[in-house]
């Protein structure tokens, strides 16, 4: 008799709640070690800095440099400013060390825009006080404009 194995599909959703339910303890006792380790006269932390430690603690090595690659070949392409936004702040913190300055931030937010925005965005960058958000917001009306245009 032949058995067949069967392929469970989980959905993302169902993958977040289960590493979520299964770190739920080790990462509280990790919290609370962390917590400790800090010194009494320490300010209170940001969110970054914990997001860090526990990434640093948590996230494989393998996928802490897959995902570093992925934010290095990272374009807009197709996609909107918004979507490639989204996915250049989720893949930077990841390479924190590749961004020490806010220009060099929105140097490489601008490396990565689609050929309908990158002129308008690399000159903005140049000529104006440009922080990271400034210059997505920028490249968002920028993008606005020019289909808008297309579409007259």
């Amino acid at each position: 008799m032949h058995k067949t194995l069967r392929v469970m599909r989980v959905t993302e959703t169902e993958r977040v709640e289960l590493a979520s339910y299964r770190l739920k303890g080790v990462a509280y006792s990790w919290f609370e070690m962390w917590e400790d380790s800090r010194k009494e006269v320490s300010p209170p932390a940001r969110w970054s800095e914990f997001a860090d430690f526990f990434i640093d603690h948590f996230l494989p090595a393998e996928t802490k440099s897959t995902r570093a690659v992925e934010f290095e070949t990272l374009k807009q392409g197709s996609k909107s400013v918004w979507k490639y936004h989204m996915d250049f702040v989720r893949l930077s913190k990841y390479v924190v060390h590749m961004m020490p300055t806010m220009e060099v931030r929105v140097r490489r937010f601008v490396q990565g825009l689609s050929p309908l925005v990158v002129n308008e965005a690399a000159t903005a960058a140049l000529n104006y006080d440009m922080n990271y958000g400034k210059m997505v917001a920028f490249s968002q009306a920028t993008e606005a404009r020019k289909l808008k245009h297309r579409m007259e």
